[in-house]
């Protein structure tokens, strides 16, 4: 799905926490906030500060600890009003995206992107 971006976003994590399949991670809080951005838990590595990991990626452990069920990387795409982008993923209220400019990939939140027809 192509996408117009109606209202910027900024990304506040510049070291995004990448995952390979396997891995085992500490899972910290559950996300909450006026987004409605539901299940996504910031996760961290050794060696690296954390970053958020939707639910769908980690099979829980009894003990605090996930792991990982799939390649993940928790990239933000830095966007502007009036950016083009590719959709694809769609998880808890963000669409991992390509912008047509310059082909950079990321998460973007969903409520700052409109649909708009290709053709």
């Amino acid at each position: 799905m192509r996408y117009i971006v109606v209202r910027p976003h900024r990304s506040e994590y510049p070291d995004p926490i990448r995952l390979v399949i396997g891995d085992v991670f500490v899972i910290g809080e559950c996300y909450e906030g006026p987004e409605s951005w539901d299940d996504w838990f910031f996760c961290t590595l050794p060696g690296h500060p954390g970053g958020w990991v939707p639910s769908q990626v980690i099979e829980r452990q009894d003990d605090g600890m996930g792991r990982a069920l799939e390649d993940y990387c928790a990239r933000e795409l830095d966007i502007d009003t009036g950016d083009i982008l590719d959709g694809g993923r769609m998880l808890n209220g963000w669409i991992w995206c390509r912008r047509n400019a310059d082909g950079e990939s990321g998460w973007v939140p969903q409520d700052n992107l409109k649909p708009v027809s290709v053709g």
